[in-house]
């Protein structure tokens, strides 16, 4: 098969397109012929060797994928050849086959197509335990979301309307990243670079702050989030993209009852696997009866995966980016 390996750790060029051996299926495996891949911030800081838990090259990256099972392990219960799913894969999903365990494999519903699926995994799984499981979204609240023409930003902005929020508003860096917010169904979009998004965000909440936060970029971003919280409110960090985590004092939180909070899927993966049916359900659901819609921003060939991780370096990127074999 056709497969991106990472040779080394570094830049984009080390991702090399060459010819490896189908994976074996183990017992409990299931073995997926890929038909979309999804491009993820966390392949870049794999590649670099900065993502947690990664392991040394040379390795298949990706996290997740949409496909075809081709076949199954002997103690694989309930999913059989011929299925359409979507999975988090061991051993990576830049590659024409990959291989998945059973309880981080979803069948997929027959009107959603492969790269609509292929969008979804991560950045849609995340968006919905940032609000609902970890940031507990209330009917009628204010939400602030950080990189809002990103994946995870632009379905997040979605599911945070399908769970009752009053108001979104979305934060991004340039000006051309502010109609993908709006598109996505954010009520207000700032741009940061132009903006003091503190007070913005007062502004539009009548001084009053943001309900619920979610915060990928940490570093100053996450330390003036907390300039425009609200009272009772909770921000959910899951990710340090601005290069460090923010500082948060403590006495910020108690006498205003307001809460800083993680979430990881890959933590969430790893350990607590069982928590994910649930979310699998819910989104899969959401995309069936199209309530929620995956943005692609581009779709490109595997072999073009090192123009994928160039272009969201670039901060070109807006939606999702997916591959295919």
């Amino acid at each position: 098969m056709k497969a991106i390996v990472v040779s080394q750790f570094g830049g984009a060029e080390n991702l090399e397109y060459k010819d490896m051996a189908t994976p074996a299926v183990g017992e409990k495996e299931i073995l997926i012929r890929v038909e979309a891949t999804g491009v993820n911030y966390a392949d870049i800081k794999a590649r670099e060797g900065r993502y947690h838990g990664g392991t040394n090259p040379p390795f298949v990256p990706g996290l997740d994928t949409a496909g075809t099972i081709e076949a199954v392990g002997s103690k694989v219960e309930h999913f059989r050849e011929g299925q359409r799913v979507i999975a988090f894969v061991n051993g990576g999903s830049y590659s024409e086959y990959a291989v998945a365990e059973e309880p981080l494999t979803f069948e997929l519903p027959d009107n959603v197509d492969f790269e609509t699926a292929a969008a979804c995994p991560v950045v849609a799984f995340t968006s919905y335990h940032l609000l609902h499981k970890v940031g507990r979204i209330q009917n009628g609240e204010t939400v602030l979301i950080h990189a809002a023409s990103g994946g995870v930003g632009t379905t997040a902005i979605q599911l945070a309307k399908i769970f009752g929020a009053g108001k979104v508003i979305g934060t991004v860096g340039r000006d051309e990243k502010m109609e993908t917010a709006r598109r996505a169904g954010a009520d207000e979009v700032i741009n940061y670079e132009k903006e003091n998004f503190v007070d913005r965000v007062q502004q539009m909440t009548d001084g009053r702050g943001a309900d619920l936060i979610l915060d990928s970029v940490a570093a100053d971003t996450g330390e003036k989030s907390m300039e425009c919280l609200a009272m009772y409110g909770r921000m959910v960090n899951f990710g340090n993209a601005g290069g460090r985590p923010a500082n948060i004092q403590t006495k910020d939180l108690h006498a205003s009852c307001r809460a800083v909070l993680g979430f990881s899927l890959g933590t969430t993966r790893n350990r607590r696997p069982e928590l994910l049916q649930d979310t699998a359900e819910k989104v899969l659901r959401f995309l069936a009866e199209k309530k929620l819609k995956m943005i692609v921003g581009r779709k490109l060939p595997l072999s073009e995966a090192q123009e994928a991780h160039k272009w969201i370096e670039a901060r070109q990127s807006t939606g999702k980016i997916i591959l295919v074999p």
